[in-house]
């Protein structure tokens, strides 16, 4: 028969009749069992949460549909109910060391799932209240059940294991709070002294354990992380019976802190020997439980506010001892005592209520007392020295380090510590930082850099940033070197991508803020600058330039903004830089200025035209620093200026349009883009093969063989005022890296800055820089020709160098800005003379063109006329036309097409005779330039009659220019 009833509650089916168990035959079934097998009560137990969710579920229901005729269920169930609370409360009470923890845990554990499960159902009215909650489930007979054999199992329990019932109570209040409350408040109205007690001595064992980094200082058999920390439920356990057991809370607080006080031979007769009282690391945690309890709970404050101001003179003299010898809960200690001594005048963040001036001013004066006692031992000094002197720095390095388990936890919250010093708050910042002083003195250089770095990194206005400099002052004369390793730590910061874009720019900022001002510090403070915090800061910095170039290319402008910003302000370093990192260097800033200035395009007015702007000014004296830094600096900054400028992804930023095979000529043929049409291929497949003499660049203009002819590309509209503002911007940064290199020695230190007087005249643009600008523009118009011959041939040999000289003159088309850049490397003589090819190439092509014009004037072709009269400038400006050949641009508005052809080939003709060679230049200590003397170029009349005779045939119009061609 046991074994039938056995296979019946485990299928569900009757084995004598073969039909489906009711719910109510299953559970009797399950009785039966429960009475008869012991070893089954697991099975049985978790059988019969589903009896008592079942009759939770119809009680509810009835409830709700107020009574109509649903009660069956009800009824049939609720004699079950009654038999198995009879069963359970028969085992409890013959047996009680076997079945109270089973039964406990199971009962209380079911109640949490049907709170939590039928709490959204109609007829459960709300969590918080807690008198209606408590009535409805009082009324169910499932529940009341439940409770009744918990409450069996409590009062069994006490005599010799009530911490474990109670555990359970905590663990299910932490999983199933707030639904849970009214169990929590009706067992602790049953048994308030018990609950109490134990519940804080549960809720310090936990505490023990979850706060503890050192497993060897939690509670044997401590299984910790495996739970949820308790600290919650236990206040509001302790809240819910704070209403009618206030005394009894205040009681058992403070026996707790004062036993927690007392040593460990001195226990009061009451306490109990085997709970927490008899475990040093629990009593050493007492003390930052009870703070963090009241932290919590403005309820458990006021109730021990009153005592524990009576305690204060017994509690003063040792508190400042245990707090800096306590290894775990150091953090929240410091937390609740600034929190609570901080004057109300100041806001404090989160919903901290208001404490008592008593309790304000105790605090005010532990802190005091816990920093004077944390010095001490810092700087290993005993208790009865008096004065101060620099002979401590000595003895601490005569004796040991004295471990202070306070300070070593800090050192896991230098970053907190740091946030919380830079809210400025009165008298709470200084605690703060003096704290956080002795914290770095104590850890040595790895928390006091890491202190540093936080500050520099978290700071956000000048305000906040001066701590930084506080702190560095007094660690500066024990930690030697601090700044470096500073900025070292930042530098590992920004490479391990540990900030956001917010707080990399704000770290930057900070670093040029406190670079920017050591140009003060040197006037101010003479030699003795030499040691100041800017100085080191900048030395720092310049030490590592390549690794902050690559944010001048950050997605976010801001960040980039302040690259720029920190880099422009920086010294460069004493000694000569590697030149893998000066050339990255050098292209993120130049790659930066372009990039700046499209920002600057597209911010407009306000605001962020005002940063976009102070961006370009930064970036262009990023690139003047870094020019007068060395020759190989220099170089590389102008050549990828130039090369930056034609490049199709700036050409529109200065007027200019790239041509490709939709249009005209492309720039060069590394920036076609490739459409698949092979010329070579398409004519092998008509079995012929085109010479093609000349160079690479003898094509076909018409168009791509089956591509069709090329349609010609419409110029996009561009804002004329910002294309003129960027060639200015341009032109301005190219003057002066040019000129940079008269300004200092280069990398030997001896940096100058350009002058801002304005009477005093710019300083010339070198010849070298000049010579770089100009051979980069041979490269990227035309490369054909870089390298070749200065002497210019007989102007009919131009007819062999058509298809070169038209894309040079299609370049000029395209890039409005060659012309600004040719004027630059004419002030630079003689490095005009390196741009001969492209010079006779952009001539030749205005000669065929003013011969093939038909206009009445030649101001009927403003390009052409434009073009001229700028290279005529260019080459007078660059010395490779004597004076009276130089101005002779200036009568070209009032001539005619072929007038303007006759002068330009009297140009031609003097340059063939005379080249334009370098080696006709000298320098003119005097102007500091490289001038030619002309004389010994032979006579200029001959070369100047066509100019006389055009002069006298337009005598009317070109009178007033006649003394400009005088010989």
């Amino acid at each position: 028969e046991l074994s039938q009833e056995i296979k019946s509650f485990i299928s569900g089916v009757d084995s004598v009749q073969g039909r489906k168990l009711s719910v109510r035959e299953h559970a009797r079934c399950a009785v039966r069992l429960l009475r008869s097998v012991p070893a089954c009560r697991g099975a049985v137990l978790e059988h019969l949460r589903g009896v008592y969710d079942e009759h939770v579920s119809a009680f509810l229901h009835h409830l709700e549909t107020e009574g109509n005729g649903n009660m069956g269920v009800t009824s049939n169930l609720e004699d079950i109910i009654q038999e198995v609370h009879g069963v359970l409360s028969e085992f409890i009470r013959l047996n009680p060391r076997a079945w109270a923890p089973l039964v406990s845990a199971w009962a209380v554990d079911l109640l949490g799932q049907l709170s939590s499960k039928h709490a959204g159902r109609r007829a459960a009215p709300h969590s918080s209240s807690l008198n209606e909650l408590l009535q409805l489930w009082m009324s169910c007979a499932a529940t009341r059940s439940l409770m009744e054999a918990y409450s069996q199992c409590l009062a069994a329990m006490l005599a010799w294991c009530p911490d474990a019932c109670v555990d359970a109570l905590l663990d299910t209040s932490v999983q199933h709070s707030p639904h849970f409350d009214w169990v929590v408040a009706h067992i602790g109205s049953a048994f308030p002294g018990t609950i109490i007690s134990r519940v804080l001595a549960c809720g310090l064992k936990d505490f023990c354990s979850h706060g503890s980094k050192d497993p060897m200082l939690a509670p044997a058999g401590g299984d910790k992380g495996s739970r949820v920390p308790k600290i919650g439920s236990v206040v509001g356990i302790l809240g819910h019976l704070a209403a009618h057991h206030s005394d009894s809370i205040r009681k058992e607080l403070l026996r707790m802190f004062q036993e927690s006080l007392s040593p460990s031979g001195h226990l009061s007769p009451s306490s109990l020997a085997s709970s927490w009282e008899s475990s040093p690391q629990l009593r050493r945690s007492a003390v930052p439980f009870l703070l963090q309890l009241a932290a919590l709970s403005p309820t458990l404050l006021g109730a021990v506010s009153a005592e524990l101001g009576g305690a204060e003179n017994m509690a003063g003299a040792g508190c400042g001892h245990l707090i800096s010898q306590s290894p775990t809960g150091g953090a929240r200690v410091l937390r609740f005592l600034a929190d609570t001594a901080t004057p109300a005048s100041v806001i404090i963040s989160g919903p901290t209520p208001s404490p008592l001036d008593g309790i304000r001013e105790a605090c005010d004066r532990l802190l005091q007392m816990l920093l004077l006692h944390l010095h001490k031992l810092v700087y290993n000094r005993p208790d009865s020295t008096e004065g101060m002197g620099p002979s401590h720095h000595s003895a601490s390095s005569a004796q040991p380090q004295r471990v202070i388990p306070f300070l070593e936890e800090l050192q896991a919250h230098v970053g907190e510590l740091c946030a919380e010093t830079l809210r400025l708050e009165r008298k709470r910042h200084l605690w703060l930082h003096q704290l956080l002083c002795l914290l770095s003195v104590y850890g040595g250089p790895s928390v006091a850099t890491e202190a540093l770095c936080q500050l520099l990194t978290q700071a956000r206005n000048p305000e906040e940033l001066a701590l930084a400099w506080q702190l560095h002052t007094p660690l500066s004369a024990c930690l030697p070197g601090l700044i470096p390793a500073a900025v070292g730590r930042c530098v590992a910061q920004i490479h391990t991508h540990t900030l956001g874009p917010r707080q990399l720019r704000q770290l930057l900022l900070n670093l040029a803020a406190a670079v920017q001002s050591q140009d003060e510090e040197r006037r101010g403070a003479g030699l003795a600058a030499q040691a100041s915090m800017a100085i080191q800061v900048g030395g720092a910095v310049s030490g590592h330039l390549h690794d902050f170039c690559p944010l001048l290319l950050h997605g976010d402008p801001a960040v980039s903004h302040a690259a720029a910003r920190l880099l422009s302000t920086s010294p460069l370093p004493r000694r000569a830089a590697a030149p893998a990192h000066l050339l990255q260097l050098c292209r993120a800033a130049v790659a930066h200025f372009f990039v700046a200035l499209r920002r600057r395009g597209e911010s407009g007015s306000g605001r962020d035209g005002g940063q976009a702007s102070e961006a370009v000014g930064c970036s262009a004296l990023l690139l003047a620093r870094l020019s007068a830094y060395s020759t190989l600096a220099l170089k590389a900054v102008l050549q990828q200026l130039v090369e930056g400028v034609l490049h199709k992804g700036n050409a529109e930023l200065f007027g200019g349009r790239i041509a490709d095979m939709a249009g005209d000529t492309p720039l060069s043929p590394s920036l076609t883009p490739d459409l698949g049409a092979s010329l070579l291929d398409t004519n092998c497949r008509f079995g012929t093969a085109v010479n093609f003499s000349g160079s690479v660049w003898s094509v076909f203009h018409a168009g791509v063989i089956g591509k069709g002819l090329k349609v010609r590309a419409t110029k996009p509209p561009h804002d004329p005022a910002a294309v003129v503002q960027n060639i200015q911007t341009l032109l301005a940064v190219t003057v002066q890296c040019c000129s940079s290199s008269t300004l200092n020695g280069g990398a030997n230190g001896s940096e100058r800055h350009p002058t801002s007087d304005p009477d005093e005249p710019p300083p010339p643009i070198s010849a070298e820089a000049a010579k770089v600008v100009a051979m980069t523009l041979v490269e990227n118009i035309c490369p054909d020709v870089a390298n070749g011959e200065l002497s210019w041939p007989p102007e009919e040999h131009a007819r062999t160098t058509v298809e070169r000289d038209i894309h040079i003159r299609r370049c000029f088309e395209a890039h409005p800005v060659l012309f600004p850049l040719l004027q630059v490397v004419a002030a630079g003589r003689p490095a005009l003379c390196y741009c001969s090819a492209v010079l006779r190439g952009l001539l030749a092509t205005l000669l065929a063109h003013w011969e093939a014009s038909r206009e009445a004037l030649a101001t009927d072709s403003p390009w052409h006329l434009q073009a001229s009269c700028l290279l005529v400038s260019c080459m007078g400006e660059g010395q490779l036309l004597p004076p009276v050949l130089g101005n002779v641009h200036e009568a070209f508005p009032y001539l005619t097409p072929f007038e303007v052809r006759l002068l330009l080939l009297a140009l031609w003709e003097y340059v063939r005779g005379n080249g334009p060679m370098p080696q006709k230049f000298v320098f003119s200590p005097d102007k500091g330039l490289f001038c030619r003397d002309f004389s010994r170029d032979g006579d200029v009349a001959r070369y100047v009659a066509p100019i006389h005779s055009v002069l006298h045939k337009n005598i009317d119009r070109l009178g007033h220019l006649c003394w400009r061609f005088q010989l």
